[in-house]
């Protein structure tokens, strides 16, 4: 298979000097992760929802915050992105991914960009469909959060991985996941922004009588819980990774958290399966 049997066309691009929030808008409408930058008939750039992402750490003073509806997409879009043609094999493409840590690469035919090849075309290959081994031989381990930890802390710990969390309540159990999706499109604006605080109190785990650390917890304004997906689809350790696959085409995600019983063992993730694919 090739570019060209899997890639997306038409593609939906953006000019350079249109805003951050109308790239985001775009993005929601249709149902895409990433944008083509064109400056006229020029592939000038690439803006993805991992650029939107990581931008809302709230910890930075007030006056760094511009709203994104004053932020062109040039100043966050990655300029002179990779492409391919459209004869170029998908082997090629899964280590094009793999090696240079990108989502996405256009494909260009005689310098007009004549569609988009992303890591969720790539899961439509017959080379993924073919995948029979179980979860365990792909699966990694997965960075796990509190659902009270402050949006800057998910941040740091997402940037640091260069991953999704998951998030447990404190008895271990799962209470959700927080991708790059949440992040760039959480619709808060205000919170993110520091201008709407929340009054949350909770109390630590239940401690002997004059006991350290007994007492109330005050809690960040936009905290885990807030922007987290659940319920959480899960898989068992023994599905085969095909399998694996075609649950997560269905509820249109890309990745599982893999389960020994109700203990947390690993996560599979689009990622890992088209770096087997790259193999």
């Amino acid at each position: 298979m090739k570019a060209s049997d899997v890639m997306s066309a038409p593609v939906h691009v953006i000019a350079p000097s249109e805003t951050v929030a109308h790239a985001r808008r775009l993005m929601v409408r249709h149902h895409i992760s990433r944008l083509p930058v064109m400056d006229g008939d020029v592939l000038s750039g690439i803006i993805t929802k991992k650029d939107l992402a990581y931008r809302l750490r709230q910890s930075e003073p007030i006056w760094r915050r511009r709203p994104i509806d004053r932020i062109p997409v040039s100043v966050l879009a990655v300029p002179d992105p990779i492409v391919v043609a459209p004869a170029t094999g998908i082997r090629e493409i899964s280590a094009l991914f793999i090696g240079n840590n990108i989502s996405c690469v256009p494909v260009v035919e005689e310098d007009v960009v004549v569609g988009i090849v992303t890591k969720s075309d790539l899961m439509k290959s017959a080379l993924v469909r073919n995948l029979s081994c179980p979860v365990t031989d792909v699966m990694e381990d997965v960075a796990i959060v509190s659902r009270f930890h402050s949006l800057d802390h998910v941040i740091d710990v997402m940037s640091e991985r260069n991953d999704k969390v998951v998030v447990t309540d404190n008895d271990g159990t799962i209470a959700g996941i927080i991708t790059e999706t949440n992040l760039a499109f959480f619709d808060n604006e205000q919170k993110i922004a520091g201008v709407v605080e929340k009054g949350i109190m909770v109390r630590r785990r239940q401690q002997p009588r004059g006991a350290r650390g007994a007492g109330a917890l005050f809690l960040a304004p936009v905290i885990a819980e807030d922007i987290m997906t659940s319920p959480v689809i899960t898989t068992p350790l023994e599905t085969p990774v095909n399998r694996a696959v075609s649950i997560m085409n269905r509820h249109q995600i890309n990745s599982l958290v893999v389960v020994d019983k109700s203990d947390i063992a690993g996560i599979i993730k689009r990622d890992d399966i088209i770096m087997e694919v790259a193999k």
